[in-house]
């Protein structure tokens, strides 16, 4: 065997293990402020343990999510603004949690890149750090993976893991009939969805993302990169009063094909399109793209993040309660007999 003398290191084939050991102690007090009841190892180890039975669960059901941020990273590696899509990374994936009646627990993260750079890096996990803090949840693993030859410079990837848990018998979605009302919570924006579209409509329209945008006036770039919105806590509360049949993430496929995903065979839903008006970044998309309003409610959350189909007794109670908590509440319609999603109305 060689002594090594002029041999190559890791280091000279592109991967700085060094690098990785500084990011997790860089990482760590964000980590930290994420702490919750049943977290029961810091980062480092093979593996997280998490403790159900501390994080005040009797007979528990652990559901799992995964999911990624999609195109958007694109946008936020070509402006260097990478401080927000770790959000977008956790509220993809426990805004879905949340519609199964779960509370989110705990997350894990993979950052992959060709060639780690700590500042970004430690920035898109601060993120991440951010996300877990805000839904209540801990970020207790995860992985860096520097893989020279499988991205370009500058490039990253991420994709998210959240367990959450529900007390056995109070699952999502349970008890919807006709009649039930659909409170539809207001978006941030574009959220995390149709961005290959939107860079698409940005790049035939001759935009640059530091141009300001044509609807505010703040940069086109800082605009599509508005964070998707965490609806877990203030979800959480409606759940927990009662009267909540199901809930629905607006995502990929929009209204038209998340909220069929909730709803028992033979039901369908009644939208009135009048009940909110289009925000501006979709009012400029739609006029940009010459978008069909068809296009636009299966591509797009249009301006509604988080569909709720509570009990019609309850809806106005429900309503204030999630108003109270920061969001903003539409009646959008009620559910009928009958498949799939209907339109009345038209956006505006």
């Amino acid at each position: 065997m060689s002594d090594g003398k002029n041999g190559l290191t890791y280091a000279d084939a592109g991967v700085d293990i060094d690098a990785g050991n500084a990011l997790v102690e860089r990482i760590k007090p964000a980590a930290k402020k994420t702490a919750r009841p049943g977290v029961m190892s810091g980062l480092g180890g093979f593996g997280a343990l998490f403790d159900l039975k501390a994080a005040g669960y009797d007979d528990p059901i652990l559901v799992a999510a995964t999911d990624g941020v999609g195109t958007k990273l694109r946008i936020a590696i070509d402006t260097d603004h990478v401080s927000t899509v770790g959000i977008d990374l956790v509220a993809m994936c426990v805004n879905d949690l949340v519609c199964q009646g779960a509370e989110p627990l705990f997350f894990l993260d993979y950052f992959a890149t060709g060639k780690l750079k700590l500042d970004n890096a430690t920035a898109v996990i601060e993120g991440i750090a951010k996300g877990c803090e805000l839904s209540g949840c801990a970020l207790i693993g995860g992985e860096t993976a520097e893989m020279p030859g499988m991205y370009e410079d500058g490039d990253f990837d991420l994709a998210g893991f959240a367990v959450g848990a529900m007390e056995r018998g109070s699952d999502l979605p349970a008890g919807v009939q006709a009649g039930d009302v659909l409170l539809g919570l207001a978006s941030n924006g574009v959220h995390s969805n149709g961005y290959s579209l939107v860079r698409k409509t940005v790049e035939v329209a001759g935009f640059r993302w530091s141009d300001i945008a044509p609807f505010s006036d703040e940069t086109l770039g800082d605009e599509l990169l508005k964070p998707t919105r965490l609806y877990v806590k203030p979800v959480l509360k409606a759940i927990r009063a009662g009267g909540v049949h199901a809930l629905a993430h607006i995502t990929g496929g929009g209204l038209t094909e998340n909220l069929p995903r909730v709803l028992p065979e033979g039901y369908g839903a009644d939208i009135n399109l009048n009940a909110w008006t289009l925000s501006p970044v979709f009012a400029w998309l739609t006029e940009t793209a010459g978008l069909s309003q068809h296009e636009l409610l299966k591509t797009f959350n249009a301006g509604i993040g988080m569909v709720a189909v509570v009990a019609a007794d309850q809806a106005e109670a429900l309503s204030a309660l999630l108003e109270a908590e920061g969001e903003t509440v539409y009646r959008l319609g009620e559910i009928t007999v009958g498949g799939g999603v209907t339109y009345e109305g038209e956006l505006k």
